[in-house]
């Protein structure tokens, strides 16, 4: 990239030459316009599987099967919007689900 020595602007392409569109300088030489990136390597992300990990917090609910206290739980919007989401539980001992509306 080359700058305005005039005003310090990038200079763009204008019809046949490059210029400066602050303060209209031309460039009478030829302007290299070349821009290089160097990646070294992809960050690494995440991936949660919802089915492998229990990603949910845990609240005090005393499961109906095997009498455990403790569930994970979450909230799901089931139905249309203007009504109350429907709330879920499920038991970390034996995995049983329970919804609540």
């Amino acid at each position: 990239m080359e700058f305005c020595p005039k005003c310090g602007s990038i200079l763009i392409m204008k019809k046949k030459r490059f210029g400066c569109l602050r303060c209209n300088y031309i460039a009478k030489q030829k302007v290299n316009m070349e821009v290089k990136e160097e990646i070294k390597g992809y960050p690494s992300v995440a991936v949660v599987n919802d089915m492998d990990k229990e990603i949910y917090p845990m609240t005090d609910y005393t499961c109906e099967k095997c009498g455990n206290k403790k569930a994970y739980f979450w909230l799901r919007q089931m139905r249309a919007g203007d009504e109350s989401e429907s709330k879920f539980f499920k038991c970390t001992k034996c995995k049983n689900i329970v919804r609540e509306d």
